[in-house]
């Protein structure tokens, strides 16, 4: 079983039937995929709902999580240290990490936000790391601002699958 874990994006805010990137996944691969996102959720929120999830010991945790955080120009240590903190409880579960990268949301630039590289090295994760950049740059693929649309999300179950794909152990 696979758990994506995360905000408004993983929930699939902002596509037509709800096609977010998880029931995309599961679609696609006939695998059990839980979408566990929710609309509006800061990273705090998240470590505190995260144990829930966990407890059915999904094989791999896709952690999508963090854009509203950066969006509102939260405090970026509180940020890291709330994914740092997830991702601690997802090893102690002994669940397989997918950490995907949230821009920065800065008008000036749309790159990967600084923290998740540096999380990604830190902890030696599977990192995607420019899926949401280039879905974000695309008038075509996104809804708003920071959401993905349908195609959107279909980019990042087919990215997601890529990278599982070479890593097949994960799930």
């Amino acid at each position: 079983m696979i758990l994506a874990f995360g905000d408004s994006i993983t929930y699939g805010f902002g596509a037509e039937n709800k096609l977010s990137y998880p029931r995309q996944i599961a679609n696609k691969t006939g695998l059990k995929v839980i979408n566990a996102g929710v609309n509006g959720e800061l990273s705090s929120e998240g470590l505190l709902r995260l144990p829930l999830f966990l407890k059915d010991k999904p094989s791999l945790v896709i952690l999508c999580h963090g854009a509203n955080d950066i969006y509102n120009r939260r405090n970026t240590t509180e940020i890291k240290d709330n994914l740092l903190a997830m991702i601690k409880l997802i090893e102690q579960s002994a669940s397989n990490i997918l950490l995907v990268g949230i821009p920065d949301f800065s008008i000036l630039s749309k790159d990967t936000h600084f923290i998740y590289n540096e999380i990604a090295k830190e902890k030696n994760l599977l990192f995607e790391e420019n899926i949401l950049r280039n879905i974000l740059s695309n008038n075509l693929t996104k809804t708003d601002y920071i959401h993905p649309n349908a195609d959107g999300y279909e980019m990042m179950a087919d990215a997601f699958i890529e990278i599982l794909n070479v890593r097949k152990e994960a799930f």
